[in-house]
Protein backbone atom coordinates (compact mmCIF):
# COMPACT_ATOMS: atom_id res chain seq x y z
CA UNK A 1 0.00 0.00 0.00
CA UNK A 2 2.77 2.76 1.17
CA UNK A 3 4.81 2.17 -2.25
CA UNK A 4 2.07 3.03 -4.47
CA UNK A 5 1.65 6.40 -2.29
CA UNK A 6 5.09 6.92 -3.01
CA UNK A 7 5.19 6.97 -6.47
CA UNK A 8 2.27 9.21 -7.34
CA UNK A 9 4.29 12.11 -6.42
CA UNK A 10 7.26 10.79 -8.65
CA UNK A 11 4.79 10.13 -11.47
CA UNK A 12 3.46 13.30 -11.05
CA UNK A 13 7.20 15.36 -11.12
CA UNK A 14 7.78 13.26 -14.46
CA UNK A 15 4.43 14.09 -16.20
CA UNK A 16 5.10 18.15 -14.77
CA UNK A 17 8.86 17.95 -16.07
CA UNK A 18 7.83 16.34 -19.59
CA UNK A 19 4.94 18.88 -20.63
CA UNK A 20 7.58 21.32 -19.47
CA UNK A 21 10.30 20.21 -21.48
CA UNK A 22 7.69 19.84 -24.32
CA UNK A 23 6.97 23.85 -23.80
CA UNK A 24 10.33 24.56 -23.56
CA UNK A 25 10.96 23.05 -26.89
CA UNK A 26 8.18 25.05 -28.48
CA UNK A 27 9.84 28.17 -27.15
CA UNK A 28 12.70 27.23 -28.50
CA UNK A 29 11.48 26.45 -32.12
CA UNK A 30 10.16 30.28 -32.04
CA UNK A 31 13.57 31.48 -30.59
CA UNK A 32 15.09 30.23 -33.75
CA UNK A 33 12.15 31.38 -35.89
CA UNK A 34 13.07 34.81 -34.66
CA UNK A 35 17.17 34.70 -34.80
CA UNK A 36 16.62 33.68 -38.78
CA UNK A 37 14.49 36.55 -39.39
CA UNK A 38 17.65 38.64 -39.51
CA UNK A 39 15.60 41.48 -38.03
CA UNK A 40 17.91 43.01 -35.07
CA UNK A 41 14.92 43.20 -32.89
CA UNK A 42 14.23 39.57 -34.32
CA UNK A 43 17.42 38.31 -33.30
CA UNK A 44 17.35 40.18 -29.96
CA UNK A 45 14.08 38.25 -28.79
CA UNK A 46 15.33 34.96 -30.41
CA UNK A 47 18.28 35.24 -28.13
CA UNK A 48 16.59 36.09 -24.93
CA UNK A 49 14.01 33.58 -25.94
CA UNK A 50 16.62 30.75 -26.24
CA UNK A 51 18.46 31.91 -23.06
CA UNK A 52 15.07 31.20 -21.18
CA UNK A 53 14.93 27.40 -21.74
CA UNK A 54 18.92 26.93 -20.71
CA UNK A 55 18.07 28.65 -17.82
CA UNK A 56 15.00 27.02 -16.91
CA UNK A 57 16.52 23.63 -17.83
CA UNK A 58 19.34 24.13 -15.76
CA UNK A 59 16.98 25.00 -12.50
CA UNK A 60 14.92 21.89 -13.56
CA UNK A 61 17.92 19.95 -12.78
CA UNK A 62 18.90 21.39 -9.95
CA UNK A 63 15.11 20.30 -8.11
CA UNK A 64 15.83 16.98 -9.54
CA UNK A 65 19.26 16.36 -8.26
CA UNK A 66 17.94 18.06 -5.19
CA UNK A 67 15.33 15.47 -4.34
CA UNK A 68 17.35 12.47 -5.54
CA UNK A 69 19.52 13.53 -2.69
CA UNK A 70 17.03 14.03 -0.28
CA UNK A 71 15.39 10.51 -1.35
CA UNK A 72 18.96 8.87 -0.63
CA UNK A 73 19.35 10.97 2.39
CA UNK A 74 15.82 9.76 3.77
CA UNK A 75 16.78 6.03 3.13
CA UNK A 76 20.37 6.21 4.74
CA UNK A 77 18.12 7.77 7.82
CA UNK A 78 15.62 5.29 7.79
CA UNK A 79 18.01 1.99 7.49
CA UNK A 80 19.63 3.55 10.52
CA UNK A 81 16.42 4.13 12.11
CA UNK A 82 17.12 7.73 12.35
CA UNK A 83 14.57 9.34 10.29
CA UNK A 84 12.60 11.99 11.82
CA UNK A 85 9.10 11.00 12.66
CA UNK A 86 6.14 13.53 13.13
CA UNK A 87 5.09 13.20 16.42
CA UNK A 88 3.63 16.57 17.45
CA UNK A 89 0.45 17.10 19.54
CA UNK A 90 -2.07 18.64 16.82
CA UNK A 91 -5.72 19.81 17.48
CA UNK A 92 -8.88 17.95 16.60
CA UNK A 93 -8.34 19.89 13.17
CA UNK A 94 -5.45 18.57 12.30
CA UNK A 95 -2.91 21.68 13.39
CA UNK A 96 0.26 21.40 15.24
CA UNK A 97 0.48 22.29 18.41
CA UNK A 98 2.70 25.79 18.11
CA UNK A 99 3.84 25.43 21.54
CA UNK A 100 5.57 22.19 20.94
CA UNK A 101 6.77 22.75 16.86
CA UNK A 102 8.79 25.50 18.58
CA UNK A 103 9.84 23.45 21.00
CA UNK A 104 11.07 20.57 18.74
CA UNK A 105 12.14 23.45 16.81
CA UNK A 106 14.12 24.96 19.11
CA UNK A 107 16.30 21.68 19.58
CA UNK A 108 16.87 20.50 16.35
CA UNK A 109 18.02 24.25 15.05
CA UNK A 110 20.54 23.75 18.13
CA UNK A 111 21.86 20.57 16.85
CA UNK A 112 22.60 21.58 13.40
CA UNK A 113 24.05 25.43 14.25
CA UNK A 114 26.22 24.11 17.22
CA UNK A 115 26.51 20.67 18.56
CA UNK A 116 26.73 19.10 14.74
CA UNK A 117 26.85 21.83 12.49
CA UNK A 118 28.87 19.27 9.66
CA UNK A 119 26.22 16.64 10.25
CA UNK A 120 23.85 16.52 7.12
CA UNK A 121 21.65 14.41 9.48
CA UNK A 122 21.18 16.62 11.81
CA UNK A 123 20.44 19.80 9.21
CA UNK A 124 17.86 16.87 7.37
CA UNK A 125 16.43 16.71 10.43
CA UNK A 126 16.09 20.59 11.33
CA UNK A 127 14.50 20.69 7.78
CA UNK A 128 11.76 18.67 8.91
CA UNK A 129 11.17 21.18 11.89
CA UNK A 130 10.80 23.81 9.77
CA UNK A 131 8.23 22.14 7.57
CA UNK A 132 6.46 21.40 10.81
CA UNK A 133 6.37 25.02 12.03
CA UNK A 134 4.96 25.58 8.34
CA UNK A 135 8.24 27.66 7.23
CA UNK A 136 8.37 26.01 3.71
CA UNK A 137 10.85 28.40 2.60
CA UNK A 138 13.25 27.87 5.57
CA UNK A 139 13.06 24.19 5.38
CA UNK A 140 13.83 24.05 1.72
CA UNK A 141 16.85 25.77 1.69
CA UNK A 142 17.94 23.77 4.84
CA UNK A 143 17.60 20.52 2.83
CA UNK A 144 20.00 22.16 0.21
CA UNK A 145 22.16 22.60 3.11
CA UNK A 146 21.90 19.41 4.04
CA UNK A 147 22.12 18.02 0.57
CA UNK A 148 25.65 20.08 0.04
CA UNK A 149 27.10 18.53 3.48
CA UNK A 150 26.01 15.30 2.01
CA UNK A 151 27.59 15.20 -0.92
CA UNK A 152 30.75 16.53 0.66
CA UNK A 153 30.91 20.00 0.50
CA UNK A 154 31.10 22.62 2.93
CA UNK A 155 27.40 23.90 4.69
CA UNK A 156 28.51 27.96 3.91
Amino acid sequence: MGGGRRRVPLIAAVVLTALLGLYLWVVAGRAVALIRTGEPVGIALGIAFGVLPLLVLALIAREWMLAIDVQRMADTLADRDELPVDELPRSPGGRIDRAAAVTAFDAARADAEQAAPDDWGAWYRLAFAYEAAGDRRRARATLRTASRIHRGRPAR
